[in-house]
């Protein structure tokens, strides 16, 4: 039965509540434990028993951190990074151009400064090199170092890691690998072919973070200062959570004790980027993916691809604020170069039709923006998307999943069976490059290798609602009580409130695409809503309107700050007339 009665609100969705078994373990759980019935839920969703809800609410790291040598060659690798550092040999990192390979990088930066070694960082141009390691990059590399890092990539690149001749490598990565590994003195990966998938779900910075662990035992055992592992953790909650890697496990406890480090404004890059996005009060994971990871990935979308790096391991505050203004107007330019791209893709998805996967490829389409645009369109569509940017007879795409279907195992075989020339990636996420005159087979194998996948995703288009909430209800206390069952993310979603039968105050734009809305329940207190780019969509046009009409509304609570106070406001995500 549709939740309060609606089978399809003005974005065409159903919603769904809570099952009725789910509703009575949460009211359980909130006796037992002594928690509001909302925090309750959340914790029921989870599958956490009462006598475990104490933990899940105060994750600690060191009870929930891997032993690092649980991965193949984790050893090797500490072992020889801790000889280099502490042997005054020339290394060199090697990073992709997004925020896991920043923070990757700006991990191990900071590591070997701790260690009195400045490293050199190398970060291949996404047009000219595209992503990874390529030879004539990793030969030049080998002919002035001694040890090479590679992080956030290299699983997969055998040729351009043989052309490091006279120089060891390093691979630390959390990309599908392959059936044979490249010629490294190590390869950290949980998701070789040869590991149980145990720690899949780490991202690179993850990876990194516990080499570094295993490094401290290396240097422990030499009697030798370790770094303050610990300040390290506001980087690799930033990864964790802008490379989508899922709030599980151990990524809880990054994300969670990495906002509190961050919060502390200790990192010069960190803070600088904050200030630019204008953060208004703690950071959240929301902020880690949408105001922060954006501007960092910005360079290596449309400018230098070594910026996002740069400013995250940059030690002189006044440094620090210029790389980030510099990454903040390029992400006002991505934005422009997105915003031209998405509408000419979602115009080709809506005219093909197709039912398994949404793809649209373009002449001129700029390669740093597919991958954002491909995100955009899956959220249009709730379906796997593709968007490739073509140029001279050859396109370069990036693939965003949906949970369920495992988009990277599917454009890896793609590559095996010839009809791309290159692709890889992980379960949310791949790149690709593929000749022009092969994108219409290869989308439709693609197509054809997920739709097992995509049969077993029962309801993916409804609205799931976690339950109903009054607006009196939604204060900053109760605010902060829902993020101690978090952090929400990936595998982690954050509770989906309705809001019955409100009437709606005042409607206006915001800036270009987004609604702002003020609404309440009889007698209560009002409340705002943002809605982020729902002019693109039905619903900022459907609401515009709505001055003094009623609507059920349904979003996520967020928290905002402005001249001292705290007040709660709705990520407005949906609405039905009541």
């Amino acid at each position: 039965m549709a939740f309060l009665g609606i089978g399809r609100s003005l974005s065409g969705r159903c919603w769904v509540g809570p099952e009725a078994a789910l509703e009575r373990r949460a009211e359980g759980l909130a006796q037992q434990a002594g928690l509001p019935l909302a925090v309750a839920r959340v914790l029921a969703e989870r599958g956490v028993e009462a006598g475990a809800a104490e933990g899940f609410l105060t994750p600690r790291l060191r009870d929930l951190l891997p032993d690092p040598l649980m991965l193949r060659d984790m050893e090797a690798a500490a072992a020889r990074l801790v000889a280099a550092a502490t042997g005054g040999e020339r290394i060199a990192v090697f990073a992709d151009y997004d925020v896991d390979g920043g923070t990757s990088a700006a991990l191990l930066l900071d590591w070997l400064r701790q260690q009195g070694r400045d490293a050199t960082l190398y970060v291949p141009d996404r047009i000219d090199e595209g992503y990874g390691p390529n030879a004539p990059a990793m030969a030049g590399l080998a002919a002035g170092h001694d040890l090479i890092v590679c992080v956030d990539c290299g699983t997969l690149s055998h040729e351009a890691l043989a052309a490091a001749q006279g120089a060891e490598v390093i691979v630390l990565d959390h990309h599908l690998g392959g059936e044979t590994l490249p010629p490294a003195l190590a390869v950290v990966n949980p998701n070789r072919a040869d590991e149980d998938g145990a720690l899949g779900h780490l991202c690179a910075a993850g990876v990194v973070f516990l080499t570094l662990v295993q490094a401290g035992r290396v240097l422990r055992g030499m009697g030798r200062p370790e770094p303050d592992l610990m300040a390290m953790l506001d980087l690799v909650a930033l990864a964790t959570v802008a490379d989508v890697a899922p709030l599980v496990g151990v990524n809880r406890a990054f994300v969670r004790q990495g906002l509190a480090v961050m919060a502390r404004r200790q990192r010069p890059g960190l803070v600088a980027l904050s200030d630019v996005a204008r953060l208004d009060g703690p950071p959240s994971a929301f902020h880690l993916g949408f105001l922060l990871g954006p501007r960092i990935n910005a360079g290596g979308r449309v400018g230098r691809a070594d910026l996002g790096a740069l400013c995250l391991s940059a030690r002189d505050p006044q440094l620090a604020t210029r790389l980030a203004g510099q990454l903040d107007e390029l992400n006002r330019e991505r934005r422009a170069i997105e915003a031209t791209v998405r509408d000419e893709a979602l115009a080709q998805v809506e005219a093909r039709g197709d039912a398994a996967l949404s793809w649209a490829a373009g002449a001129g389409w700029h390669p740093g923006v597919v991958g954002i645009v491909a995100a955009r369109v899956k959220e249009a569509t709730d379906l796997p998307a593709v968007v490739i940017g073509v140029e001279g007879g050859i396109g370069k795409g990036s693939a965003r999943s949906v949970p369920g279907v495992d988009l990277g195992r599917a454009i890896q075989r793609l590559a095996r069976e010839g009809l791309l020339i290159k692709g890889g990636g992980h379960e949310m996420a791949a790149g690709l490059t593929v000749a022009q005159d092969r994108i219409e087979p290869a989308m439709a194998r693609l197509a054809e290798l997920i739709s097992a996948d995509l049969a077993t995703r029962s309801g993916a288009g409804d609205l799931r609602i976690s339950g109903l909430l009054e607006t009196a209800g939604a204060t900053p206390q109760m605010f902060r009580q829902l993020e101690d069952a978090g952090p929400f993310g990936q595998a982690a979603p954050a509770p989906r409130f309705a809001f019955a039968d409100q009437l709606i105050d005042s409607a206006a734009t915001m800036g270009d695409s987004h609604l702002r809305l003020s609404f309440r329940s009889p007698g209560a207190p009002a409340l705002e809503a943002v809605a982020w780019g729902a002019m693109n969509g039905p619903l900022g046009p459907a609401l515009i309107g709505a001055r003094g009409r009623r609507f059920h509304l349904a979003g996520k609570l967020d928290l905002s700050t402005w001249g001292g106070r705290e007040r709660v406001r709705l990520r407005l995500e949906d609405a039905a007339p009541a």
